[in-house]
């Protein structure tokens, strides 16, 4: 009895004190980011609105100091645009300099600074590259996801970076695109549940914390479903169609807290999505109560009609709210040209004449600022130096390794060819791609379009995991060209996609180049067993390839942990991967199976996925 008196007593306390605290006017619940940003916004002139609209790359800046100039508010790094060092420290000054020149502005509005971290921080020297999204899509599995989404998310901040334009959830249709590896996959239903789980592992539970990344889910909307799987192209289909196929992973995203959304390229049914208003303010943020900013991609406004100030007129007015303005006006070599003073002066002369409503320029600085609060970038923006020492760290490594083994798909497995023994006395390895982070990585790897070669420091090439991993009297021939392949007991061939991204990796015809076939056939004469493993970003039509090979393993761009791949070759790790895509058989297939996969005689079906 007497324990539970005491415990009435002190709930009545409890209540009481909450009481007092409800009714006392001395006592102030703090401002939440709504508050903050609609009282800053008040203070604001048309001028620091605009600046707060508009985001520059770091190599366009006609000076530094125009960032304090024009009170921009946001900086970013594209695919080539980089410190003339490229480590993580220096990357780490380089951005802090940016955000000092926001420190100087009147309002002292923090900066907030992008950068493509698509698969991993994949722009810096040292940092640990994941697989791309097509083999993330692989292992269906969304805990997964989150933690490498968390380690990227430790890695861009450590260099000072708050943004990632990351995750892509486009759902492409067309293997054709190049993009095809930016995305989970052809379902709705896994592109939604991996993205979700990615914006969670950028942003946490809190935007505020000071280790984690705002992501930007892109690009909305429509993208993965471009005609002949053209980048930039026409997506055809209905309303009803395009909810279904590429809407419902931004409906996951934002019930995962996604905090900016990045607008695509691509039109739909002729319209471009940076001037589609129905779809930008009516549908994603009216509907869907989308309450982040929208950003454009690169230099995207410049789409419609060749008049720049009408397009500037026509996407703010859509719903876009920060403008990707990148060039600068010693690239363009005209003031009239789309640079990001002419975007300046011209939108701040389009809200005078009447053409932007005051209005719709307050809401677009309104979500930018929120954003920004909810962030804690006001309150402290400088992310601990302790995050630079676990850039490339064996802790995030390890993260990354069992990304790649799970991603691994085994299509083929004849002749109990895997695994492989560890004691296996001559193993000959062939392939330019054994032995080469360019081609084991892919695009968006310190290049943009990515290259071959020794790209990146602190990587495990295939070939080096092998060396790791077989016992001290094992011999191990290697070739680029299939020499040496006398007397082996197992080959293992490695044939590889040429690094490439959007655009430039749009492609129509994805047979296996003639190269890599030569070299399974050259591994097939041996008479030993043959294990082919593919890097690419997307199925290919394997051809003779695949009868020639005993076992054939799809291992996507695994990124920088080959020690993932021997992890499964020699029966450590069982395969578990199964296909993101339909597998095509021919070319002819490429354009219906995204739409009308159960019609096709596919190589191999969706979900497709052998073991040992």
């Amino acid at each position: 009895m007497k324990t539970r008196f005491l415990n009435i007593v002190l709930k009545n306390h409890i209540a009481l004190a909450a009481l007092l605290v409800t009714f006392n006017p001395l006592v102030q619940a703090a401002p939440t980011p709504d508050q903050r940003a609609e009282a800053l916004l008040a203070q604001m002139t048309l001028d620091e609105k605009i600046g707060q609209m508009t985001q520059v790359d770091m190599n366009a800046l006609h000076d530094k100091a125009d960032v304090q100039k024009y009170a921009l508010g946001s900086v970013l790094s594209g695919g080539d645009s980089d410190p003339a060092d490229n480590s993580p420290a220096a990357w780490r000054g380089a951005v802090d300099e940016f955000k000092s020149y926001a420190s100087q502005t009147r309002l002292k509005i923090p900066l907030l600074y992008g950068i493509d971290a698509v698969h991993g921080n994949n722009n810096v020297d040292g940092a640990v590259i994941f697989p791309h999204n097509i083999g993330l899509g692989a292992t269906r599995d969304a805990k997964l996801v989150e933690r490498a989404a968390h380690i990227a998310a430790l890695e861009t901040r450590a260099i000072g970076v708050q943004w990632a334009f990351a995750p892509c959830i486009a759902v492409a249709q067309d293997a054709r695109w190049g993009r095809t590896y930016e995305s989970y996959g052809e379902s709705p239903e896994l592109v939604s549940r991996l993205g979700a789980a990615a914006v969670r592992g950028w942003q946490g539970k809190q935007l505020s914390s000071s280790s984690l990344v705002l992501a930007c889910a892109k690009h909305f909307v429509g993208d993965g479903g471009t005609q002949d799987g053209k980048n930039e192209g026409n997506t055809v289909c209905d309303e009803a169609t395009l909810r279904r196929l590429y809407l419902s992973p931004y409906v996951a995203a934002i019930k995962a807290g996604v905090g900016s959304i990045m607008v695509s390229f691509n039109s739909w049914n002729g319209k471009r999505m940076h001037h589609n208003k129905y779809l930008l303010t009516d549908v994603l943020k009216g509907e869907l109560g989308f309450k982040g900013f929208l950003v454009s991609d690169w230099d995207a406004i410049d789409q419609r009609s060749g008049n720049y100030r009408n397009d500037i007129a026509s996407s703010i007015n859509a719903g876009l709210d920060m403008a990707m303005v990148p060039y600068g006006p010693m690239q363009t070599n005209s003031w009239e040209k789309n640079n990001y003073i002419t975007f300046i002066t011209y939108l701040k002369q389009l809200v005078a004449e009447g053409k932007v409503p005051q209005a719709r320029i307050d809401d677009a600085v309104r979500r930018i600022l929120r954003v920004k609060f909810q962030m804690g970038l006001f309150d402290q923006d400088s992310a601990d130096p302790a995050l630079l020492a676990s850039v490339g760290s064996a802790e995030h490594r390890q993260v990354a390794r069992e990304c790649v083994r799970e991603s691994l798909v085994l299509l083929k497995n004849d002749r109990k060819a895997l695994p492989l023994s560890k004691k296996i006395k001559h193993l000959v390895v062939v392939g330019q791609a054994a032995d080469d982070l360019g081609l084991q990585c892919g695009g968006w790897t310190i290049d943009w379009q990515g290259k071959s070669g020794n790209v990146i420091k602190g990587g495990t090439t295939l070939l080096a995991a092998i060396r790791q991993t077989v016992s001290a009297e094992t011999k191990i021939t290697f070739s680029a060209d299939g020499s040496g392949l006398k007397d082996a007991d197992a080959v293992i061939v490695v044939v590889a996609e040429k690094p490439y991204a959007e655009t430039k990796g749009d492609k129509k015809d994805l047979t296996l180049a003639p190269a890599d076939l030569d070299l399974v056939n050259k591994a097939r004469q041996t008479g030993a067993p043959v294990i082919t493993v593919l890097y690419s970003g997307r199925p290919l039509v394997l051809g003779a390839a695949l009868e020639s090979s005993d076992a054939f393993v799809a291992a996507w761009l695994p990124g920088t942990e080959g020690r993932g791949l021997t992890d499964v070759l020699f029966g450590d790790q069982k395969p578990t991967g199964k296909l993101p895509r339909t597998w095509p058989r021919t070319n002819e297939q490429l354009p219906q199976l995204g739409n009308d996969r159960a019609k096709v005689d596919a190589q191999f079906p969706y979900g497709f996925g052998l073991s040992y």
